[in-house]
């Protein structure tokens, strides 16, 4: 089972070019599994993907070439030192369904031309998101909703999964960011971000506890639903 120990983790990063290779599928499946995971050793991603713990380090040899991965050793076990290994910002856009690029230019120019204007921007394209989406919950139990949500992030690239944490209370998990280069420019992204899922679920009460450009593996945000259903 893959954990989360980066806490007890001594961090060093690999010195490698990177390349303009494309990661294989597999290579993929192992950074999608670092990022969902927070990090990892081969011998868990070898369990996780379902191959040998040689092909994972060939697999992970690759990535680490890249700069898409980098490593900790773990001393907070017994014996020699286990590596875990850490997707690195170089890995975002490989899960971005747009080009980012072209929209932190456009979004710069506006900011150039009237600065208030790119709040309205970000606004507008929460409000169209959310009529899009609001549909697709509607008349749903709780828990349906949910997963109805998450469904609809995972599919624009968020990487999202979902748990519940209680009694009408559930944790939506975004391990990638497909605006992560706008995000990093731009707070408005985050925040409409966080909008969006609280104008879907009207009658909880949504928070972000995890923040990727705060430095976090993940975006998590809490769902705690005050009605009974």
């Amino acid at each position: 089972m893959l954990r989360n120990s980066r806490n007890s983790a001594a961090c060093y990063a690999w010195a490698m070019p990177t390349t303009s290779a494309a990661p294989s599928p597999t290579q993929r499946r192992a950074l999608a599994a670092l990022k969902r995971s927070g990090d990892a050793t081969a011998e868990e991603l070898a369990a996780t993907l379902k191959i040998s713990s040689s092909a994972v380090r060939q697999h992970l040899r690759a990535l680490r070439s890249a700069g898409l991965i980098t490593a900790s050793q773990d001393r907070g076990q017994p014996g020699r030192p286990a590596d875990r290994y850490h997707a690195t910002d170089l890995a975002e856009p490989l899960f971005v369904t747009t080009d980012s690029s072209l929209s932190v230019e456009l979004l710069e120019h506006i900011e150039e031309e009237d600065p208030e204007l790119v709040n309205r921007v970000f606004q507008r394209r929460r409000r169209r998101l959310v009529e899009n989406a609001r549909d697709k919950l509607t008349g749903k139990a709780v828990a349906e909703r949910v997963n109805v949500l998450t469904n609809m992030l995972d599919e624009q690239g968020y990487l999202a999964d979902c748990e519940k944490a209680g009694h009408n209370h559930y944790r939506i998990n975004l391990h990638s960011c497909p605006m992560w280069a706008v995000a990093t420019h731009y707070t408005q992204a985050c925040t409409t971000e966080l909008e969006f899922i609280r104008d879907l679920m009207p009658d909880a009460t949504v928070d972000r506890v995890t923040h990727k450009t705060a430095g976090a593996h993940t975006c998590a945000y809490e769902i705690h639903f005050r009605t009974e259903n």
